[in-house]
């Protein structure tokens, strides 16, 4: 990570080291004061020895005037000794406040390579800004799933009647469009950004990490010097948002990997090992709480003879429009599966059969509608289980769906076929006698 440091430097007072004016003319003087001592000394040897000599007077008057010289010399280098004095204290100061930012943002850095997400790095950046920037209101924004817009993740300090806008688009943003800092100014005639009010003064810096803006870091000032306080803290803001950025990059790509690992690439649903462990969960809370849970098998129809006569983009295209078309039609508590292929499977917790038959219906109808969309007639066969209407337990539950669905293909496809029940030798049901 790169920390910026140059806030030391811009903020630091003009050093005078030795060589220049100040420290020259303190050397000067000690050099007359020393030389005048040398003097005094002389005449008053001297003066022992000729106190009856002519010369005594001139000798007299010559240790006066060292004398004075001594005097005006000490109240010339006194008030320069002290400003020297006074220079290189501030100096000290400003050099030990320094190393305090710096072995905090180190501290920052340090913690955040624990936060494993965004709630975790927006309290760091909390603790810290508190303490690198009192004073200040900050907030951070960062890319949503889509990364069309930026999301509000924190805020902090920020006045009443001014509040951050909860998102930000990066069309709308200076800062995003310019890829560099930028101050938002009070009054009219600024150049601001559509998002900000114009009571506040605010700094916008982008937060890059390998090339790409993860995210969005505001520091807030108001009153009527809140520009000269801003770019006083603007080298150490930047510091901040550094540390942060890198931060906010490996979040995104642990969150990457993640959804890698549970979701399909291609239609965005989940994948069969996530499926099959939410089903063994699932399954045994619907035991214990004595509920039903609902599967639906979904197959497509003579979507192998689609690919060979449209071609493999056309397929794939389909299946995501299938998936979208399923997604749509379910709860959020519900779980759709690409199980393999062109079979897809949802799984209804706290849905009885007939239930799910509807349900299965609904789907079906919208996969029909999609035929107008590919120019082609895209249908699917469904097969429904319900644990504990036709099945006893997880292990059952798929398999029973499955000779539902097989059957729903012999019967001529296009439709729901029912898994039948445990208590019944009947083979099956169709729609219309689930609907009865």
């Amino acid at each position: 990570m790169r920390i910026e440091v140059g806030f030391i430097v811009m903020n630091a007072p003009e050093f005078h080291a030795p060589g220049t004016l100040s420290h020259r003319k303190i050397r000067g003087a000690a050099l007359i004061i020393a030389a005048a001592a040398t003097l005094m000394l002389a005449f008053q040897v001297v003066g022992q020895w000729t106190h009856d000599s002519p010369f005594a007077g001139v000798i007299f008057w010559a240790e006066v005037a060292a004398e004075i010289t001594v005097v005006v010399t000490i109240a010339i280098a006194t008030p320069l000794a002290l400003r020297e004095m006074r220079e290189r204290r501030q100096l000290a100061t400003t050099a030990i406040e320094a190393r305090r930012q710096v072995e905090m943002l180190l501290k920052m850095t340090d913690m955040l390579q624990s936060a494993m997400c965004y709630a975790d790095a927006n309290a760091v950046l909390r603790a810290t800004a508190g303490q690198l920037l009192p004073g200040f209101g900050g907030a951070l924004y960062v890319f949503n799933n889509s990364g069309d817009r930026l999301d509000l993740s924190i805020a902090w300090d920020w006045p009443e009647d001014s509040q951050p806008a909860d998102t930000v688009s990066p069309s709308h943003c200076w800062a995003l469009k310019r890829g560099k800092p930028h101050v938002n100014q009070a009054g009219p005639g600024a150049l601001r950004c559509e998002h900000h009010d114009q009571s506040v003064v605010v700094f916008e810096i982008p937060m890059m990490a390998r090339a790409e803006i993860y995210g969005l870091f505001n520091v807030q000032a108001s009153g009527p010097d809140a520009e000269a306080r801003l770019s006083g803290v603007a080298p150490l803001a930047g510091a901040i948002a550094d540390a942060m950025s890198l931060a906010l990059s490996n979040i995104a790509l642990r969150e990457k990997l993640r959804t890698q690992a549970l979701r399909d690439p291609l239609t965005g649903l989940y994948n069969r090992r996530y499926m099959e462990d939410v089903l063994e969960r699932y399954a045994n809370l619907a035991k214990r709480n004595d509920s039903p849970l609902t599967a639906i098998m979904i197959d497509l129809d003579h979507f192998k003879r689609l690919n060979d006569e449209h071609g493999h983009a056309l397929g794939d295209s389909v299946l995501s429009g299938v998936a979208a078309a399923i997604v749509g039609a379910i709860r959020p508590c519900d779980i759709a599966c690409r199980y393999g292929g062109e079979e897809l499977v949802v799984l209804l917790p706290d849905c009885a059969l007939i239930e799910g038959v509807a349900k299965a219906e609904m789907i079906r109808a919208r996969i029909e509608s999609l035929s107008e969309n590919y120019g082609t007639r895209i249908t699917a066969s469904f097969g429904v289980a319900t644990i504990s209407e036709t099945s006893a337990k997880a292990g059952d539950l798929l398999a029973d769906a499955d000779a539902a669905l097989y059957r729903a293909k012999q019967e001529g496809r296009n439709r729901v076929g029912t898994a039948p029940p445990r208590s019944s030798g009947v083979v099956g049901l169709n729609l219309a006698a689930a609907a009865e």
